[in-house]
């Protein structure tokens, strides 16, 4: 069994709201399995719902860049906010980026290999730790691109349309995180599990109904967990009246896939010393 330490007591407290001896109890149940833990929790009614995404926890930026049916989005981290918004620091994500981009590289490593000198120097520079994540290169007749801020940014890849469209499109990914773009591109086992847990949950309702009715009860779940997770099934930010994929149906077009990138997702942060962060960064900027 995985060793049941605060930290992971801790997550599992942020991703369910629960008190911190519930949480130890149900890793000790799940055998230090945070995901079946959360699963067991949502099943004994205990919370109703779960942050399945990883925690964002470092920081850094988002890049995205768009341009004759080709888009580029990367993530670079830096172990503060603040360092993130200097000039330095944007300086290399942009180039970093266009290097991407003018090489057409589809995979991180040949660029973060290309790019140590420069992120040793802005290393030494700025007194923190900078590391290229990750990128994700597409192409298609419609290529549309949204950056909220430094933190989100999305590419969306459309058959027809205009890049308005696609623009429109990417900006309701970036607010509502889609995990799939249609239904069926849900997985089986996604589907079971939450038939699973919504039977469970449901245990008291549904006893001594007739099977055709407990079967509408979870189709009527099923179908709403799908609509949930898929692109085109959810209601348009800018119009809720449409869903998504109507939208672009109307406008000639077909969502072939999306990417999105949020800072930090899935990456663990160490407890920072606010003072000793704050205090770090003058003695980097006297430098």
């Amino acid at each position: 069994m995985a060793e049941i330490t605060a930290a992971l007591v801790k997550e599992l407290r942020e991703r369910t709201g629960q008190g911190m001896m519930e949480c130890k109890k149900a890793l000790v149940a799940a055998g230090g399995d945070i995901e079946k833990a959360i699963d067991d929790m949502r099943a004994s009614g205990a919370i109703k719902a779960a942050k399945k995404a990883g925690n964002i926890a470092a920081e850094g930026s988002i890049a995205v860049r768009v341009e004759g049916g080709r888009g580029l989005i990367i993530e670079v981290n830096s172990q503060t906010d603040f360092l993130a918004l200097q000039d330095d620091f944007k300086a290399f994500v942009k180039d970093s980026l266009d290097e991407a981009f003018e090489q057409n590289l589809s995979d991180a490593a040949p660029l973060i290999a290309s790019r140590e000198s420069a992120r040793e120097a802005l290393v030494a520079k700025c007194g923190e730790n900078v590391n290229i994540r990750r990128l994700t290169a597409v192409s298609g007749d419609t290529v549309g691109a949204y950056l909220h801020g430094h933190r989100i940014g999305v590419l969306v890849v459309l058959k027809g349309g205009n890049d308005e469209l696609a623009k429109h499109v990417a900006m309701h990914v970036a607010a509502s995180n889609p995990a799939v773009v249609s239904p069926d591109q849900v997985s089986e086992e996604l589907v079971a599990k939450e038939k699973e847990i919504f039977l469970q949950l449901n245990a008291e309702k549904i006893a001594g109904k007739p099977e055709n009715i407990v079967e509408n009860m979870v189709k009527g779940r099923i179908n709403k967990f799908l609509a949930e997770a898929s692109l085109v099934e959810q209601a348009f930010i800018m119009d809720p009246e449409v869903k998504v994929g109507e939208l672009v149906k109307k406008a000639g077009a077909e969502i072939v896939s999306f990417v999105r990138y949020e800072v930090g997702e899935g990456i663990e942060k160490a407890e920072t010393d606010f003072a000793a962060e704050v205090a770090a960064q003058v003695a980097a900027s006297k430098q």
